[in-house]
């Protein structure tokens, strides 16, 4: 075998392989991307999530409580928890 050949061999060798790793990677599985479960072979049996809205303001139990905490320093009634 001359070296002309051998590189050759190897060439062909190293391309075929890129080509089953690219294969192997780009079927049938279901990848996350972004926060997305893109489809896998069985999208169509899976369950759906649902996550509702939260409140606008996600703060909303610390204000509460430094309401609270503001009216029984200040001697006042307290409010009511909400």
């Amino acid at each position: 075998m001359n070296q002309n050949e051998y590189k050759f061999r190897l060439g062909s060798l190293f391309v075929g392989g890129l080509m089953a790793l690219a294969s192997v990677a780009s079927t049938g599985c279901q990848s996350d991307i972004s926060g997305q479960t893109l489809p896998s072979p069985y999208y169509l049996s899976d369950d759906l999530q649902y996550f509702p809205a939260g409140p606008e303001f996600k703060l909303s139990n610390e204000a509460a409580a430094m309401q609270r905490f503001e009216a029984e320093a200040a001697g006042a009634e307290e409010l009511p928890a909400p």
